[in-house]
Order: C-alpha cells, then sequence, then structure tokens
C-alpha cells in the first residue's frame, strides 16, 4: 500500500464537481508530480487531500487509514506537510515567528526541528529577525516550505511552487524539492511547468478536464509523443 492512496475522487466546491474518478498514488520515499493544462483540476486533486474541497465521492488514505473529508487541520494532524500557492507566510510575522506557527502542535519549535530546516534552508538562517513580508517571492516560498516540515511530515505536498518565480530561481526552487525528496520525505507537487517537473519526479500524473489521463515515469511521459504533443508543447 502507498502513503498516499486516492481511488476514484470526485471533489468540488459546493454544488461544482470538478474532478471525476481521479486515481493516484505516492509511496514512501517518492516523488510525484501532478500536471495538465490550466483548469485541469490539478489544484483540486491537492486540496481534496488536505480538506480544501468538497469530497463528492471515492478513497482518500494516508497511511492506510481513511482521511476522505476530515477537516484541513486533522488532515495536517496525521502527518502531511502543505503548502499552498498563495498566501502561504504571514508576512507581519518575523521569519522565526513563522517557523514556530509551524510548530503548533508540537507544543512549542523544538531546537533540533528549527536546526534542521535552517540546515536544509540556510538562506533562513540570517533573515530570523526579519518580517516575511519583506522577503523575495523565492524566499518566502522557501519559508513556507520551511514551516511546513518543522513537525517532520513522512508527505509534503507543494502547490505551485515555481508560480511567479524568475526563470532563474525555477532550477533552484526544484533543486530545493529534490532535496527535501533526498531526506526521505514523500512529495507530491502540483506544477505548471509540466517539463521540469516530470523531469525531476519519478512519476507524473496527467490530469485533463477532472480525470487521469497518463500516469507513468516521468521520463516516459516525456518520451510520450502523445503527451508530448497534447500537453507539453510538442
Amino acid at each position: 500500500m502507498s502513503l498516499l492512496d486516492v481511488a476514484d475522487l470526485d471533489a468540488g466546491y459546493g454544488d461544482l464537481q470538478v474532478l471525476h474518478g481521479v486515481d493516484l498514488a505516492v509511496g514512501d520515499g517518492e516523488y510525484v508530480a501532478i500536471v495538465g493544462p490550466n483548469g485541469a483540476g490539478k489544484s483540486t486533486a491537492m486540496k481534496a487531500v488536505v480538506g480544501l474541497a468538497t469530497h463528492m465521492g471515492g478513497a482518500v488514505q494516508f497511511d492506510g487509514e481513511s482521511i476522505a473529508g476530515l477537516a484541513p487541520q486533522s488532515v495536517i494532524e496525521r502527518g502531511i506537510g502543505y503548502v499552498p500557492q498563495t498566501e502561504n507566510v504571514f508576512p507581519t510575522l518575523t521569519v522565526e515567528e513563522n517557523l514556530q506557527i509551524g510548530a503548533y502542535r508540537l507544543g512549542g519549535l523544538p531546537d533540533d526541528r528549527q536546526a534542521a530546516v535552517l540546515d536544509q534552508f540556510p538562506i533562513l538562517a540570517d533573515r530570523l529577525e526579519q518580517r516575511a513580508g519583506n522577503l523575495s517571492g523565492g524566499q518566502q516560498q522557501v519559508l513556507a516550505m520551511a514551516r511546513a516540515l518543522i513537525p517532520d511530515p513522512p508527505l509534503l505536498l507543494l502547490d505551485e511552487p515555481s508560480a511567479g518565480l524568475a526563470p532563474d530561481l525555477v532550477d533552484e526552487m526544484f533543486d530545493h524539492i529534490d532535496a527535501i525528496n533526498d531526506r526521505g520525505v514523500s512529495v507530491l507537487i502540483v506544477e505548471q511547468n509540466a517539463k521540469t517537473a516530470l523531469e525531476r519526479c519519478d512519476r507524473g500524473c496527467v490530469l485533463a478536464q477532472g480525470e487521469n489521463r497518463y500516469v507513468d515515469d516521468g521520463a516516459a511521459l516525456l518520451d510520450d509523443p502523445a503527451v508530448r504533443r497534447q500537453f507539453l508543447g510538442g
């Protein structure tokens, strides 16, 4: 059984159904990317996992237990880290205060957890007293990932982590994600930068119109003429 198993998932917002029978899995230590055109339901699939979209049917299991329909706080407390695409830091709080918020369910920020994320993201170490809103877009994204990693979750969900970044910073962001995965954290990423995501990930899931179109190794999807023609610009 995978760490995360999504089967025949129907989901949306209120009465609006966006996903139709979506299947998705993330194994222990695996790096999986969800790609597809705008409006394909990529972010909805991720939000359905963390309880931010309406669950309409199907199974969502994490570590062998159902989390379908649970509130976001309950999902996070089960051991899933989540970084939304926008508004993912507290801009008026300092970097250190943002990290402390990531430790709310631990009853305080343990020194070893802060040291671990600062070792992974040294750019934050010299900015602990700086307000998060004064960081660059890339630095804010790093802070959001660091905060999500404070509780040491086995699975990290990232929604469009490269969105809005300058082109020269996109590879740097993906390097951070590779490093997180290399340390044993399973990663599920939603990404518009499909080619780069598929180059980096273990497996990819291509969604279109709220349905599975292709699921395969990232390299195999990149080499598939149909995928390239329909979703990667040839």
